[in-house]
């Protein structure tokens, strides 16, 4: 088992433990609204800190993001290896790069 999927695991346990003082415990109790907007919080800072080009801060929020984005998974029923199919998917096509420039534009 790899980090991300201990770390999802971990992420389960809690959920379904309702651990008194706990985040992972209070974020679900919350809900999808309040996940989504601690997703969002954490994407924002992700980006921001790579713009200041400060890689110790970028590394912690990239590290952020990605537990707050397990969470959303968990609450959803999202699975690690839902994502890592998908990612073998992807890794066997070969794109279109003009397409993919295109997408880049309209974003």
């Amino acid at each position: 088992m790899n980090l991300i999927e201990n770390e999802y695991q971990v992420i389960i346990d809690r959920k379904n433990e309702k651990a008194q003082g706990s985040y992972t415990a209070y974020l679900f109790e919350q809900g999808l609204d309040k996940i989504l907007k601690k997703v969002g919080e954490e994407c924002t800072e992700t980006v921001i800190a790579a713009k200041n080009n400060n890689n110790e801060e970028t590394v912690c929020e990239i590290t952020d993001l990605i537990y707050h984005v397990l969470v959303m998974m968990a609450y959803q029923g999202i699975t690690t290896e839902d994502v890592a199919e998908e990612l073998k998917k992807r890794a066997a096509k070969r794109g279109n790069l003009k397409k993919f420039h295109q997408v880049d534009k309209n974003s």
